[in-house]
């Protein structure tokens, strides 16, 4: 690995800390955007639960507006809920930007790295076979060595270049499309918590009157 590295030339470097911040980001975007952590699928029955029962107090309310997610969009619309169904509708639209916000966070840097790895990887590679006619043109053919460091150089930018940002792309459209699914399944819940403190939906059938 670190004769990888030597033979790469500078520009093996920034793809190296491209690398290892893709790395980071792939395991920090797994870790927080767990559909049971962002979107838990019995949370809204619980809440309707300790609506019914008379359970829901304000600390409750208050813990439910620590978490990422669905808890926080919750929160927002029972803490605006006696204001009406516009304020309470507004509140939620607005907790939920929020937390759209925190899911979405690292994936523009998560897209660069994939978009411009490649670029360096292409730019080592002309940069070494600058060096490779440098020597033709200096020494000739018959300098071997240089001749073939020079193309290692170029080769081994180029495999570097795909090998960071092939993984960065796959990682970017996973998480993309698990972004779009928890923001479709949080504005689901919000939706029908509005509609069932407000009468327009049964608590207990989830039917629309």
């Amino acid at each position: 690995m670190l004769d990888f590295i030597k033979s790469g030339g500078f520009f093996i470097w920034p793809l190296l800390l491209c690398s290892i911040i893709a790395m980071a980001i792939i395991i920090e975007r797994f870790w927080a955007l767990r559909r049971n952590r962002v979107a838990p699928r019995n949370l809204l029955s619980e809440i309707l639960g300790m609506l019914r029962e008379d359970r829901l107090t304000v600390e409750k309310i208050r813990n439910l507006q620590s978490e990422i997610g669905l808890g926080s969009i919750f929160a927002a619309g029972l803490l605006n809920s006696k204001h009406g169904r516009n304020v309470m509708k507004e509140s939620v639209q607005e907790a939920a930007s929020h937390a759209i916000h925190e899911l979405e966070k690292f994936m523009n840097t998560l897209g660069t790295i994939a978009a411009i790895a490649p670029l360096l990887g292409l730019l080592g590679t002309v940069v070494g076979m600058i060096k490779v006619f440098s020597v033709l043109m200096s020494e000739g053919a018959g300098n071997t060595a240089l001749l073939a460091g020079g193309i290692s150089e170029a080769l081994l930018t180029t495999a570097a270049g795909l090998g960071v940002a092939i993984p960065a792309l796959i990682f970017h459209r996973f998480f993309s499309r698990r972004i779009d699914e928890l923001v479709v399944t949080m504005e689901q819940q919000a939706t029908k918590l509005v509609e069932v403190i407000h009468g327009d939906r049964d608590a207990k059938t989830g039917v629309k009157h």
